[in-house]
């Protein structure tokens, strides 16, 4: 699917990953955000955001990072028509 397709499956509460990715086990997913009244402090975000988790990346690399952060597309991302829904919802 396009990039458009993948931020329609995106909202729709799909996990998504390229298939052009070097890393399997790698996907991007939407946070929805929170009201100011279930926030406490500055501990959360108040706009939907796409992350990205690599915490089930197969890789033989024992340095690769294994975390969830937030996720901008690049270019070549934004381009691609690789998009494919990965994993469950």
């Amino acid at each position: 699917m396009n990039f458009g397709e993948a931020i329609k499956a995106l909202k729709a509460g799909k996990r998504l990953a390229r298939k052009g990715w070097n890393g399997k086990g790698i996907f991007i997913a939407l946070m929805p955000g929170n009201s100011f009244d279930d926030c406490s402090g500055h501990k959360c975000m108040t706009h939907d955001y796409i992350y990205i988790d690599t915490t089930g990346l197969q890789t033989t690399n024992e340095s690769a990072p294994l975390d969830r952060v937030p996720w901008l597309a690049s270019q070549t991302d934004i381009l691609a028509d690789d998009w494919e829904v990965v994993g469950r919802d």
